[in-house]
């Protein structure tokens, strides 16, 4: 494939459902393919990379430029899986001046994109069935812009997240630290619960599409 054509899954305009970024009307790149199988994967449809088709980095940019909105998230799948492409897609629309998010499941070297994205990495939890997959220089070179999820099933994977802030001493590089619950695995009171009794330094980061839109329709 070209060096400036990426694999996408779909393309759409939505609100941001996760992140600090969390209400924000968004635009959506949805990359197709990814490296890791987690047991909650909501976006079943983006793993198979061959599923998507192939669009240019102009052509996308030209799709952001007529939504019309400021904020751009870049997701999958796995992103960094078409790692020339994605950071030449995040270079033109940051030269364009929008707001750029992207979504990385927390296994791939992050250190090429450009300084502005906003990235949002996850550290897999161990209900993930990936946890032992994480590319951990990424941890130690926490921007403060960037954020740092754990989705967590259960108080076990709370515990977890909490071992590895301290481990990487993430919340000395940055505050955006969130802590989601599986959707309809895991009480939010409960997790609400253990993080005031702990004093956590983290935030609770809910899904909201899925508390807007019907759950099971595909989420953002």
């Amino acid at each position: 494939m070209p060096r400036e054509h990426l694999m996408v899954c779909e393309t759409f305009k939505s609100i941001q459902g996760e992140s600090t970024h969390a209400g924000r009307p968004c635009f959506f790149i949805r990359l197709a393919g990814c490296n890791l199988r987690c047991s909650y994967c909501d976006t079943l449809w983006a793993q198979d990379g061959a599923q998507g088709i192939s669009l240019s980095v102009d052509d996308l940019c030209l799709q952001v430029e007529q939504a019309a909105l400021k904020v751009v998230e870049i997701t999958g799948g796995e992103p960094m899986l078409q790692k020339e492409a994605v950071c030449l897609l995040a270079e033109k629309l940051i030269a364009r001046g929008h707001i750029v998010m992207m979504e990385t499941n927390g296994s791939v070297d992050l250190s090429m994109l450009p300084e502005q994205v906003i990235r949002v990495i996850d550290w897999k939890t161990p209900s993930s069935g990936e946890q032992g997959k994480m590319y951990e220089e990424n941890f130690r070179s926490l921007r403060p812009h960037d954020e740092v999820k754990f989705v967590c099933s259960d108080e076990r994977d709370y515990l977890f997240a909490l071992e590895k802030i301290r481990t990487f001493k993430m919340d000395s590089q940055t505050e955006n630290l969130l802590v989601s619950p599986v959707y309809g695995a895991l009480n939010c009171a409960d997790l609400v619960s253990w993080i005031l009794r702990d004093q956590a330094p983290v935030r609770v980061n809910l899904q909201i599409h899925k508390y807007i839109w019907d759950p099971q329709k595909r989420g953002v």
